[in-house]
């Protein structure tokens, strides 16, 4: 496992408690979990996600990532519907491992309640819950 400094934390991006990470946008946001959940996992093997359409509570499960250590939940940081899904983890799981904020991004959802986006923690105070 990494240190905290050797990891990346993009400034455009919210951070649940969770380790889910948001990237707020026009319509639709993308979700994924951040650099330290995936090099806190391992490996990451196999990636379950939930079907475009589904409307879901902030907090609810969304799926599960598995890896070569644990099975973990997945929990969407704000309430809305999942508007695409991206379906290439499916063949290749280990974008997430490699590429959390990029081609390993999980989810876009369109919020039900923008104000929940703003809500979520920015980078410095993610860093901050990460430090204790």
């Amino acid at each position: 496992m990494k240190q905290i400094d050797e990891l990346t934390f993009p400034e455009d991006l919210r951070y649940a408690t969770d380790h889910e990470w948001l990237k707020p946008g026009t319509g639709s946001c993308r979700v994924g979990i951040s650099d330290y959940a995936q090099d806190q996992l391992g490996d990451i093997v196999f990636v379950e996600l939930p079907k475009v359409g589904e409307t879901l509570d902030a907090g609810a499960r969304f799926g599960t990532v598995e890896s070569v250590k644990a099975v973990s939940e997945l929990y969407l940081p704000v309430a809305g519907t999942v508007t695409e899904v991206n379906t290439a983890l499916e063949e290749s799981p280990e974008r997430v491992n490699t590429d959390p904020y990029g081609k390993g991004w999980m989810v876009a959802v369109t919020p039900s309640d923008p104000a929940q986006v703003q809500a979520l923690m920015d980078r410095a105070a993610y860093l901050a819950m990460l430090k204790g």
